[in-house]
Order: C-alpha cells, then structure tokens, then sequence
C-alpha cells in the first residue's frame, strides 16, 4: 500500500474510533494504541504472510500488530509478591487480608497484555487464604474485592484460578460471585477428584450453573503436561506456565484453508504445510522482535523483580475451524460423512491434527526452552468477526451430538492442546436441582480425556461467549445504542448475531 493511502487510512479509523459513541474514553484510548501498533512494522513480513491473513484469510495474526512490545498474556508469581512485596511499587509483604487484598489491587494495575489488563490475576484462593482470620470479615473484604476486579478491569479475559483442593477462601469468592453476577473475572476450578472434594466441587458446579463460573480444568492432565503447581488457566481457557506466559498467538482458519484446496492430497501436500510454516514464521519474527527490539525483558519491574522470568515464555499456535475443514474435505472427495457424527469424519479429524502436531513439533524456536524450544498447540475459541467458522476443534452449534458422545468426541481431541482446548454444555435451568449428577457429566468427561469443561444454565444472565463472559443484559444494552463497561461485551454481541452461540443444545440430566 502505498504512503499516503496508508496514512489516509489511519485517520478514517482513528476519526471511526473517536467518533463511536459505543465507546467509553478507556475503551477508545486502547483501540487507538492498537492502531499505531497495526500500523506500524518492526520487521519484514515472512514470505506468504500478507497473502494468507489478508488475500486468504487462511492464518490470523490475531490482532496484535506489528511491533509488539509486551508479551501477549503474562502470569505473574503472586505467590512471591506476597512473600517479598514489590520495590517497584514500594509494596511490603500483607501480614493481613485486608493487606493481600490492597496488595493485588494495586499490582494488578500494572501488569500488561494485549488487551492492556491483567490476563491472570492469580490462584485467588491459595492467595488470600493464609490471612483469613475473621470469616464474616473476609467474606466483606473478598465480595469488596471482587466487585473492584469487575470495575476496574474492563474485560472479560481476566482470569483467576481456585483449587484443587477446597479453601474457606474459594467458598467465599464463589458465594461473591453468585450475589455480584458480574462477567468479570473468568474463574476456574483446577479440578483434581483425588484432591478436590465432592461437597467443593457441587458448590463449583452451583456458582458455574448460576452465573457461569468457574469451568472445570482437568488437573492432572494439565500438570502432567506442564507440571504440578507450575501452570496457571489464562484468558480464556489458557494452560501456560507460572512466571512466564505466552509471547503471541496466531491461528490458522482450518475451514478455508480447507476451502481453497483441490482436494484432500493438495490440503496435505501444499495448502496445510505451507500455511504451518508460515504462521510458525510470524510467531518466530514476533517473538524476536520483542525479545531482542522491545524493552519489555530489559526493563520491566515484573521481568527485573523476578515476578516472570523470559525461559518461562512459549508461543501458542492456534487453530479454528477443524468441523467445516473436515466436512468440506470430504465433500470435495465424494465420502459421506459428518464431523462429531461418523466415524469417516473424525478420523479425517485425527489425521489433520497428527500433521498438525508432527510439523509444529519440528519447528524450533530458540526462545521457548522450558517447553522444548516448541511452541503449543491452541484450539482457539475465534473472533467476533468470524461466520462458517466453528471454534477450534469444536463440533458446530446446532449439530451437537447426545451429551455422552459429545464428551467422548471432546476427549478424542483435547490432548493435543497443551495450551487449552475445551467446550461448553449448557444445561436446563432443571439442573441446578441436581449438581452432583452435573459432577458426574464432568468427571465422566475427563475420564474420557477432556482438558476443559464449561457450562451454564439456560436462564443465567451471565454466559459463556466462546472462552470468555459477557452479560445478556450488557448486550441488550450495547446493541441499544448504550456505551457498556467492557469492551468484551461488543465482542460478544458480535458473535451472537454472526455465530448464533444461543443455538447450543441445552443438556438435560433427565
């Protein structure tokens, strides 16, 4: 493009952005930061790039622009910040819960990411657990607290993690929430049935059924891939390790990938790899830039106090669309077959996720040693510009199958996703009645190998977009007219219109 139309470009959408009156000033200060940034390239585009994210929408550079200059999502250590403090912040150590509390609120304002707010705020109730002395106290000072996260951070891919085991903390936030029914923070229950007590783990499932949290993250396999106590759930339904995070994420479009192929031997022979090799060039040309150009790992209070640490960094390499790429390859092949339904379909399924896997394995980056100089396999949850496109290896909504194969067919694909892959079952508002036959749903699930479990009821206000939270009534008002607190509410009154998520099978435990 040339200059000036570039230029002209950038002031139609920074007048677009001042003038929406959608926006709060918040809201319309971070889109202008993400223009300069969109605007903007620290380094030569990889061969193919620009043909595959713009001509062919076949790869997505997810936003982040082109001179990133903080990590995209960053979990800090909290547990050292309430063992040392923070110079930085001239912050001592809390001796008590009112202290931990102040701690954090104060913390969390300065710990960036691609959305500029917190991605994780931390394994809340091991955090302020050690300072609950007064219970009627504590339950004041953690529904305080709780309100304060969801007014002050504006998006909903804030996200905090409880368990496994059982906490007089963890009951209180829960008993927050369910009073607050805000969308902000994401929560989730690390789930371990050898750790986490049934009695806990109903309440769990109470608080998800009532305003849509927490999900349920399969412990073990999750510390099996990244190690006990080592990681923490991110943004959406993230696994990345503690101390660190993920420098970027991009996705490959499955689906149209799959759509500009001859057939099943040009999507595997041309289409498929060269469109891994080129994602996998982004994320190394991103990574190096922001290690080597962008000061963020020479001189951040987080990175020089020891709160992340750079070798504790990966890059996650996400994918959308896997239903329509299976269901268009088979199509073009003459083979019957549906995703999530025939055997055919799923085992096409295994096939592109085996090559997937294989190639991204053999690509080395030198920044990402603690996971083996590879990056993460992501099943990403999408955009909310996205239409025809179901969300990583998810079976399309509508053409759901029974709830128990549903979950099997889960299973056959989570593993993979060392990063987060996982789907949403909501239930008939019936089964608040009976949250231990939910707890069977979801142990059942995770037997069968499902990495994450999501769910609410028909009648909750608060819902499950596609990995974040968003309030039916701020998406009435947003498409009102109304400006709205969180800037996810727009994403998520986007991809009801486009993608119809209030067409997901309602489950029923009759």
């Amino acid at each position: 493009m040339e200059e000036n139309a570039k230029y002209r470009q950038f002031q139609e959408a920074v007048l677009r952005v001042v003038s929406d009156p959608h926006l709060t000033h918040e809201q319309a200060m971070m889109q202008l930061s993400r223009l300069a940034e969109s605007y903007t390239e620290g380094f030569p585009m990889p061969e193919g790039f620009l043909e595959l994210q713009d001509e062919l929408n076949e790869m997505s550079a997810m936003g982040e622009g082109f001179v990133p200059y903080v990590p995209r999502y960053i979990l800090p250590d909290y547990d050292k910040l309430m063992r040392e403090g923070c110079q930085f912040l001239r912050l001592d150590p809390p001796t008590n819960l009112r202290e931990a509390i102040n701690t954090l609120e104060i913390f969390y304002h300065h710990v960036p990411s691609t959305t500029h707010f917190p991605v994780f705020i931390g394994k809340l109730d091991r955090l302020l657990d050690p300072f609950i002395e007064d219970e009627a106290e504590a339950k004041v000072l953690i529904k305080d607290f709780m309100r304060f996260i969801d007014r002050t951070i504006s998006d909903s891919f804030c996200h905090g993690d409880l368990g496994p085991e059982a906490t007089t903390a963890g009951r209180l936030i829960l008993e927050a929430e369910r009073e607050l029914q805000d969308s902000t923070p994401n929560i989730t229950l690390l789930y371990d049935p050898d750790k986490t007590p049934d009695d806990f783990a109903c309440l769990c499932v109470q608080a998800a059924l009532d305003c849509a949290k927490p999900s349920f993250a399969n412990h073990k396999m999750f510390s099996a891939d990244l190690g006990e106590n080592e990681y923490g759930i991110a943004s959406c339904y993230n696994g990345l390790l503690l101390g660190g995070g993920s420098y970027t994420l991009a996705r490959l479009l499955l689906n149209n990938i799959a759509f500009h192929s001859e057939g099943k031997e040009d999507f595997f022979q041309n289409r498929l790899p060269r469109a891994i090799d080129v994602q996998c060039a982004i994320m190394d040309a991103k990574i190096d830039f922001l290690v080597n150009k962008s000061a963020f790992f020479r001189s951040n209070f987080l990175v020089t106090e020891g709160f992340v640490h750079p070798d504790r960094f990966t890059g996650m390499f996400g994918m959308v669309g896997m239903c329509e790429c299976v269901n268009d390859l088979l199509k073009k092949e003459g083979v019957a077959g549906r995703y999530g339904h025939d055997e055919v379909a799923n085992a096409l399924g295994d096939e592109i996720m085996a090559f997937i896997d294989q190639r991204v394995k053999a690509h080395h980056n030198p920044y990402c040693p603690q996971t083996g100089g590879r990056f993460l396999l992501h099943a990403q949850v999408g955009v909310d510009s996205d239409s025809q496109c179901s969300p990583g290896v998810r079976i399309a909504i509508g053409d759901e199958p029974e709830l128990y194969d549903h979950l099997r067919h889960c299973g056959r694909y989570e593993k993979y996703f060392v990063s987060g892959a996982g789907d949403i079952f909501p239930f008939e508002s019936t089964a608040a009645r009976n949250p231990e036959s939910v707890l069977d749903v979801i142990k059942g699930g995770f037997a069968a190998g499902m990495r994450y479990f999501s769910t609410y009821s028909s009648d909750s206000d608060v819902i499950r977009i596609t990995g974040y939270l968003v309030k039916r009534s701020d998406m009435e008002k947003y498409d009102s007219g109304k400006a709205v607190q969180h800037d996810t509410v727009a994403l998520g009154a986007n991809s009801m219109r486009l993608r119809h998520f209030d067409d997901r099978k309602l489950r029923s435990l009759c």
